[in-house]
């Protein structure tokens, strides 16, 4: 997967009693294989070596890659054919070494649906939007360069804002407490109403800044009460993007995170943070 190019040359200067792994389905990713295409480029390797020299395997280990797909069943449908989590990728292995030693006509019908998958993902508009192309080929070098310069924004800066020599401020989130936690809980539960979940999170909203002006703190965060998962929050609110009820993964240590997919063209249909500043901005003076 990482590097092809030099399978013919390993395959030519490796001694014939020297086993060879072949990392042929990608560990790093979700995606399905195109299988005629890896064996394509697999199949003249393992002919030069004995059946018994020659392993497959995925790329590196599945450790991020989610379990199983046929858990989701939320998923759109198209996205979902174009998915391989761990049990599928398993499969797809066992799916090229059917080939390999006994032809590719014994899984005829699987590097069919294989093929047809990576085809229907290459070709969909659910992935390629047009208006996001069109935006994207307008971008020129003017859009990259700010109109004014530092030493301007900085006295526009101090003048709004007033801070004193060493401002003190916080990092944006606050801890989700166990309210919280229940009250999200709750929300995507259904038992707790978009309304009633609106109103908890301003009044921790209104809680976190009243504190924060208490203590004495120059510039004041939010909270962010409203926000899961950082990368989950933003993504929810931007197409392109899928979400899985069971696709979690290993993050580092124990710590374990259900990661958007990213499978298309990304825009941002409405402003994103624009709401929750304005309001946090209302119940104070301070920035």
């Amino acid at each position: 997967m990482r590097a092809p190019h030099e399978l013919d040359a390993v395959i030519t200067r490796a001694p014939p009693e020297l086993v060879l792994s072949l990392g042929v389905i990608d560990g790093r990713n979700v995606w399905r294989a195109n299988l005629p295409v890896v064996l394509d480029r697999i199949e003249p390797a393992a002919a030069r070596r004995r059946i018994d020299r020659v392993q497959i395997a995925p790329s590196c280990s599945l450790l991020h890659v989610p379990i199983d797909v046929e858990a989701e069943h939320a998923l759109d449908h198209d996205l979902k054919s174009w998915l391989a989590f761990s049990v599928q990728k398993m499969s797809e292995l066992a799916t090229l070494g059917s080939a390999l030693t006994g032809g590719r006509a014994t899984v005829q019908a699987a590097l069919a649906a294989s093929s047809a998958a990576a085809d229907s993902r290459m070709r969909s508009p659910k992935v390629h939007d047009a208006a996001v192309n069109t935006r994207a080929a307008a971008v020129n070098a003017d859009m990259v360069r700010r109109r004014s310069g530092f030493v301007v924004r900085s006295k526009a800066q101090r003048r709004r804002f007033a801070l004193p020599a060493f401002p003190t401020t916080t990092i944006g989130s606050f801890p989700q407490t166990a309210a919280v936690r229940k009250a999200r809980a709750a929300h995507a539960r259904g038992t707790m109403s978009d309304a009633g979940y609106e109103t908890f999170l301003r009044d921790e909203t209104a809680r976190a800044v009243r504190w924060q002006e208490s203590i004495g703190l120059d510039v004041l965060v939010h909270g962010e009460f409203e926000r899961n998962d950082m990368v989950q929050y933003f993504a929810e609110q931007l197409s392109g993007f899928a979400f899985t009820q069971h696709g979690w993964v290993q993050s580092y240590g124990s710590r374990c995170v259900r990661p958007p997919i990213l499978y298309g063209d990304v825009s941002r249909p409405k402003p994103m943070t624009i709401s929750w500043w304005t309001f946090a901005q209302s119940l104070t003076e301070k920035p």
